[in-house]
């Protein structure tokens, strides 16, 4: 069994998750990579997209999983982030069904 723990810091916990969501339409526009940045500074957007960049979907869901629960995120860390990943997919204009889908799919995941 593959061991998903990370050494992420919280920003890094945070610029890996939207990068994920980014990726839901298997499209992240200029304005979502803008906005990513924006959150986390362009040094950790650049070292976490190395490493997103060889993880697959699995492990990928799996690593922010497990940084979740070794930081046990509260309800309102949790909303926030949750109100983060809203605005991410706001940032090209709009929320198409891959984009809500996703959402949906994570915060039944997360929100235990």
């Amino acid at each position: 069994m593959e061991d998903f723990t990370t050494s992420w810091t919280h920003e890094e916990l945070k610029a890996y998750m939207l990068l994920y969501c980014a990726h839901a339409d298997f499209n992240v526009s200029k304005e979502e990579k803008e906005y990513i940045k924006s959150r986390v500074g362009e040094e950790k957007y650049r070292k976490i997209h190395k490493e997103f960049e060889h993880d697959n979907d699995y492990q990928q869901i799996q690593k922010i999983n497990a940084t979740i629960e070794r930081f046990d995120y509260s309800k309102e860390e949790l909303d926030d982030a949750f109100h983060s990943i809203k605005k991410l997919f706001l940032a090209d204009g709009e929320i198409d069904i891959l984009e809500e889908n996703l959402y949906r799919g994570l915060k039944h995941l997360l929100k235990k």
